[in-house]
C-alpha cells in the first residue's frame, strides 16, 4: 500500500514512486489520480510521456476510461531534465519506452527535491522486464504494483499477452493487440500460440 511522503522540510529532497503492473492494470488512472491531487493542493505538475505514444492524444496523458490530464511529448528521456524547471511535482508516463537515461533523470529530479511519479510497464509480452523499469524500481522510495483482471480466469493478472502477430519489443495497442492473463493462463496461451505457429509452418 502506498503512503504519502510526510514532508520535512529540513530535508529538501524529493522521492521517486514507480506505478508498475501488466496492460490493462491501471497504472495511468492512478498515475493521473495522484498527479491531480498534487495539482489540487495547488503544487507545480509537469507532466511527461514518449513522443511515440500517440493513441489516444498526441499531448494529453489518457488512461484507457478516459481520464486525462495535460502533458508534454518528449523523444528522450534528457529532456525531462531540461524541462522540468521550479516544480514540486514531475509525472512520466509510460517510462518503459524511454532510454536508460530516464533512470539518471529521475534521480537527479528526486535529489533536486522533487517528487517524481513514473508510471509504466514492468515486463514486456514476452515475460521479460521492459526496458528501465527494473533499475527504476529499485531505485524508488515506492512501489506500487497494480493488476489487472485476466480475461480467461477472471484472477488476478500480470502478464501482457500479445495477440498480434510481431516480435517487436514495442508495439503500441490497445484490447485489439493485447490482453491481460494470469500466469497460468499466460503460460498457456503461449503454448497455444506455439503449437499453432508449428502447424502453419509445416
Amino acid at each position: 500500500m502506498f503512503l504519502e511522503n510526510t514532508v520535512n522540510h529540513a530535508e529538501q529532497f524529493g522521492w521517486i514512486e514507480v506505478i508498475c503492473g501488466s496492460m490493462f492494470s491501471g497504472k495511468t488512472e492512478e498515475l493521473i489520480r495522484r498527479l491531480k491531487r498534487a495539482q489540487f493542493a495547488k503544487q507545480k505538475v509537469e507532466i511527461f510521456k514518449p513522443e511515440i505514444d500517440i493513441r489516444y492524444d498526441v499531448e494529453e496523458v489518457v488512461s484507457h476510461n478516459d481520464n486525462r490530464i495535460r502533458s508534454t511529448p518528449v523523444p528522450a528521456s534528457a529532456n525531462i531534465r531540461l524541462l522540468a524547471n521550479n516544480v514540486d511535482v514531475v509525472g512520466i508516463d509510460e517510462a518503459q519506452f524511454f532510454d536508460d537515461e530516464i533512470v539518471a533523470v529521475c534521480n537527479d529530479l528526486a535529489n533536486r527535491g522533487i517528487r517524481v511519479i513514473v508510471a509504466g510497464l514492468d515486463m514486456d509480452f514476452k515475460g521479460n522486464p521492459f526496458g528501465p523499469m527494473p533499475a527504476l524500481m529499485a531505485t524508488a522510495e515506492y512501489v506500487t504494483k497494480v493488476h489487472a483482471v485476466c480475461t480467461r480466469t477472471g484472477n488476478l493478472a500480470h502478464y501482457s499477452f500479445r495477440k498480434a502477430e510481431s516480435d517487436n519489443i514495442v508495439l503500441l495497442g490497445e484490447t485489439q493487440e493485447y490482453e491481460p492473463l494470469s500466469r497460468a493462463a499466460y503460460y498457456k496461451a503461449l503454448q497455444e500460440q506455439k503449437a499453432h505457429n508449428k502447424e502453419e509452418n509445416e
